[in-house]
């Protein structure tokens, strides 16, 4: 069973926590990983990208010239992909690239993810996390003392407006609540910052 250390906003260590090993304490499969992350760029991607085609470019109505016999190739119109301001041959039009993948794997890639975090140690438990008002230099001072002013998810159980818009101008760093977390965020950052009643959220959730 994984064990961590407790921190407090100051950085000092509080107590220590057992972490579910069905959810932190898994070996982390790679393959199921790589595919939810996939699948979860591809569903951003908005796919509204689009070219004009030779039925849609402005004139080209008349042939330019007769079929035979003037030295030329014979062309029926000047908007062909092969004239200037021609239409585009085989060119992106709009689409839709989201698809679905089964719960099982989106499942077993987040306790892979959670469980990498904690196997590399880049897991960092708080106690708390509270702020009297908006101080992104607070904010900033409480991930420098608990050694995650690099690249740095914070998970919240709970919105906390002040932690979030404390945190949401430092470069590098992300909130996202126990619901909205996904593999692909949780790999992107250095660092991986929960406040404890969300670890017993996450190990409600996936255990």
């Amino acid at each position: 069973m994984p064990k961590v250390s407790v921190l407090n906003m100051q950085g000092a260590k509080v107590s220590e926590m057992d972490l579910s090993d069905a959810v932190f304490g898994i070996e982390p499969n790679k393959a199921a990983m790589h595919t939810v992350v996939v699948n979860y760029l591809a569903n951003q991607r908005q796919g509204t990208q689009s070219t004009l085609t030779r039925s849609e470019v402005s004139g080209g109505g008349r042939k330019p010239w007769r079929q035979k016999h003037t030295g030329h190739a014979r062309q029926g119109s000047t908007r062909a992909p092969q004239w200037t301001h021609g239409g585009i041959a085989l060119g992106p039009k709009p689409r839709d690239y989201r698809y679905t993948i089964n719960r099982k794997l989106k499942k077993l890639a987040m306790k892979s993810a959670l469980s990498a975090k904690v196997a590399e140690g880049k897991l960092i438990v708080l106690d708390s996390l509270t702020m009297d008002e908006i101080k992104t230099k607070t904010m900033a001072g409480v991930l420098k003392a608990i050694g995650a002013d690099s690249k740095t998810l914070i998970v919240l159980p709970t919105v906390d407006e002040k932690v979030i818009k404390s945190a949401r101008n430092i470069e590098g760093v992300t909130t996202a609540l126990t619901n909205t977390i996904n593999v692909y965020e949780i790999l992107k950052h250095d660092k991986f910052v929960v406040v404890k009643d969300a670890v017993a959220k996450l190990e409600e959730v996936y255990a």
